[in-house]
């Protein structure tokens, strides 16, 4: 499995909770790059329109510039790259905090990662979020922290979410009303298994 790890210019408040494997890709977009210059790493390609980093930039990195008159945004502009380098996996970080629209825009773009058949999660050292569609997959425990599942469609039809404190049985859970937070995997493991619909799935530390 090829994994990216794509750094966004959000707020990363430790950086110590990143792992990065020898062969893995690095993607900085914008003023992420300044979290790698921390990590003391060397990207293999920084994009964006540099409207938040106005720094140097490394001459022999590939560097992509865009205009900030676009459509995509430049984690999304990387994501596309990522994915055109046809990696499975991607890690984004600094997509949460600070602007509450960025952090949207990136929570949205976990479905795009996925219609292109890669999967992807955000993470920072308080949090993890996932995008699920209908599918069972298992979700393992984390000790002190919590697991919620919100309907990111007009609604998703829950078969099994068990192995969790709240467990619910062929329920409809609708995104007006946000039933789903706040639970917690009381066994070695959670299975959600969703029949119709799209979900985000988020672990938060307690």
């Amino acid at each position: 499995m090829k994994t990216c790890h794509i750094f966004a210019g959000g707020i990363i408040a430790d950086l110590n909770y990143i792992k990065i494997n020898k062969n893995d890709m690095i993607i900085c977009a914008d003023s992420g790059y300044k979290y790698v210059q921390q990590l003391k790493l060397i990207p293999d390609i920084i994009v964006g329109d540099f409207d938040s980093y106005n720094g140097n930039l490394p001459e022999k990195i590939k560097v992509i510039r865009s205009v900030p008159e676009k459509d995509d945004t430049d984690t999304l502009l990387a994501v596309k790259i990522a994915i055109e380098n046809e990696v499975n996996s991607i890690k984004l970080y600094g997509a949460l905090g600070g602007r509450i629209d960025h952090t949207f825009a990136n929570v949205q773009t976990l479905k795009y990662a996925y219609e292109h058949n890669c999967k992807m999660i955000i993470e920072d050292y308080d949090n993890i979020i996932m995008y699920q569609s209908c599918e069972t997959k298992e979700y393992l425990q984390r000790k002190d922290w919590y697991f919620s599942v919100f309907s990111f469609s007009e609604y998703i039809y829950i078969h099994e979410l068990s192995g969790v404190k709240y467990p619910l049985t062929d329920t409809i859970v609708t995104n007006g009303f946000p039933i789903g937070v706040s639970n917690e995997i009381i066994s070695d493991k959670a299975v959600l298994d969703i029949k119709s619909g799209d979900a985000i799935v988020v672990y938060s530390k307690k």
